[in-house]
């Protein structure tokens, strides 16, 4: 079981309540979607509040769904799957001194526990949309700071200490009997596989704050000392300034959901999206202090670089895909077209049959000599949510994603990457790892949970029919099969070799994708407009014109 070694005692520390403040979004415009404002009752003090227009932007209104109730929002019935979810979703719930504070990975009590059982922050995300959506905001705000308050523990492996903004992984209630007292003890990847500290439980932090503050209109949070504190310890860690010449961050391998040996070390497109969010999010949340102003000069020069970068350098469409495969090397000076000197026979097979006409992705990875030009799901989904993505990006990500269907979405949304690597190549990228053969785990498998993400991405683009349609596959095998934690084969076909049954971000991403699809408002606590001063005024590569 992996957690921190000698348990150490949290402390429940509570802070008292301020009166609800209008949000001042200060910085960048977030998404608009026009919907009126409503009235919604406040959870914590059960006052009802009115949500102002100056919030700029709709948000999910703090209301509980009509999933809970026979009929939904708009008079249909909502789908038997539903309720069957929530009630495994508040099963899944873990209380620290008589408050839920997360919910833990699984409830397949059928195998090896693992880390199962521990309360995960990326993992909590989904949960904590399904709870701010159904009008339980307390829940998430518990976790906020219960995680907050294990940033700020010593964090050791083998002698060396980590940086003071690292998030945990995960955590875990115990519960001594005898003594009649619980303790939290925290994972930082002192005892995970491979031992890799978490680089996007700080992003994934962020942006839940933000997802919360947006939900309830509730600034307090957000604008507690420790909360800005938090927000700075993480943003200091991603801001520094070292030898790299490049504005992405540098990550290891297995630092993000892709938690194995799976070739995505140097820059990988899930990190970055990420780190491209957080920024947004901070940038909005930050408060304008002496300390926050210096913040949000970083942030705002980072962006601007990162966003140039990203979108040049990582883009790819069939006229860039023409371009590289007809690259010079060895070329020198800033004048180089082809900057990282990639060498065109490095180009997979693969690449020229999965582009279309009329589409394009971000691609996995670019790093000197090398670009990774798999297909990775949560990194393009975010792209497109965090803006990161143009609005012509992310229509061409849209575009892919329907004249690629039997590829990336099959008979299970979604491919967490694509294409599966096999053979020698799996042997040397994947350190011969059995769990993530071909077309499995991380490998090319599909992952439930990655419907909110796609849903998210579909509404914002204008396309929830292809959300629809993805969700109606779903419902044709999820509950039957409990909830798996991924599928294998091309297509998805098969329950996971190794997958964990009632997985919990399985059973939170279907909920959060038919809440969307039934109030397309929950949509702006997760999504950014936007910024039309990060968007670069001419395009570097553009296969087709809108």
């Amino acid at each position: 079981m992996r957690f921190l070694q000698g348990v150490r005692e949290a402390e429940d520390f509570e802070y008292g309540q301020r009166e609800t403040e209008i949000f001042d979004e200060r910085s960048l415009n977030e998404l608009s979607i026009g919907f009126s404002p409503r009235l919604f009752p406040r959870v914590a003090d059960n006052t009802v509040r009115t949500v102002s227009d100056n919030l700029d932007g709709a948000f999910s209104p703090g209301r509980r769904s009509g999933f809970n109730t026979p009929r939904s929002l708009f008079g249909f019935e909502p789908h038997p799957m539903v309720g069957e979810a929530w009630d495994a979703l508040r099963r899944s719930l873990v209380y620290f001194r008589g408050k839920p504070v997360g919910t833990i990975a699984a409830l397949d009590n059928s195998e090896e526990e693992l880390n199962y059982d521990q309360v995960f922050v990326r993992d909590f995300v989904p949960s904590a949309l399904a709870f701010l959506m159904n009008g339980e905001p307390e829940i998430v705000k518990n976790f906020i700071l219960k995680t907050l308050r294990l940033q700020s523990w010593e964090k050791k492996i083998d002698r060396f200490q980590l940086g003071e903004g690292v998030m945990p992984a995960s955590f875990k209630v115990l519960h001594d009997p005898v003594r009649n007292s619980e303790t939290l003890i925290a994972d930082f990847g002192e005892s995970a596989i491979g031992r890799v500290a978490p680089v996007d439980s700080g992003f994934w932090w962020i942006i839940l704050l933000r997802a919360y503050t947006k939900s309830t209109g509730d600034s307090s949070l957000a604008e507690m000392p420790e909360c800005q504190k938090g927000m700075r310890l993480i943003l200091s860690l991603c801001l520094s300034e070292g030898f790299d010449t490049f504005p992405t961050l540098l990550c290891a391998d297995g630092c993000c959901m892709i938690d194995r040996r799976m070739g995505v070390y140097g820059y990988p497109i899930e990190i970055q999206a990420l780190f491209f969010m957080a920024l947004r999010c901070a940038l909005v949340l930050l408060k304008q202090d002496a300390e926050g102003k210096e913040f949000v000069e970083r942030i705002v020069k980072r962006l601007h670089a990162l966003s140039y970068h990203m979108r040049s350098y990582f883009w790819l469409d069939l006229k860039q895909l023409n371009d590289i495969y007809r690259y010079k090397t060895e070329e020198y000076s800033h004048t180089a077209v082809n900057k990282f000197n990639v060498i065109p026979d490095s180009l997979p097979e693969w690449v020229f049959d999965f582009m279309p006409l009329k589409g394009g992705y971000f691609i996995g990875n670019v790093s000197p000599a090398k670009m990774d030009f798999r297909w990775f799901g949560l990194g393009n989904c975010i792209a497109i949510l965090s803006s990161l993505a143009t609005e012509e990006q992310s229509n061409a990500i849209m575009d892919l994603i329907e004249s690629r269907w039997e590829e990336l979405v099959g008979e299970m949304p979604l491919k967490v990457c694509y294409p599966a690597i096999e053979s020698h190549e799996w042997r040397i990228v994947t350190g011969c790892d059995p769990k993530n053969t071909r077309w499995s785990y991380h490998n090319g498998g599909s992952w439930p949970v990655l419907l909110w993400l796609l849903t998210a991405a579909c509404i914002k683009t204008g396309r929830p029919q292809i959300a629809r349609r993805a969700i109606e596959i779903a419902e044709t095998r999820l509950l039957k099969d409990n909830w798996p934690e991924y599928y294998d084969g091309k297509v998805g076909r098969f329950i996971g070799k190794q997958a964990r049954k009632f997985q919990t971000w399985s059973i939170a991403g279907y909920l959060v994708a038919k809440m969307m699809l039934e109030d397309p408002s929950h949509l702006g606590m997760i999504s950014l407009e936007e910024d039309k001063q990060l968007k670069p005024p001419l395009r570097r590569s553009s296969s087709w014109t809108f």
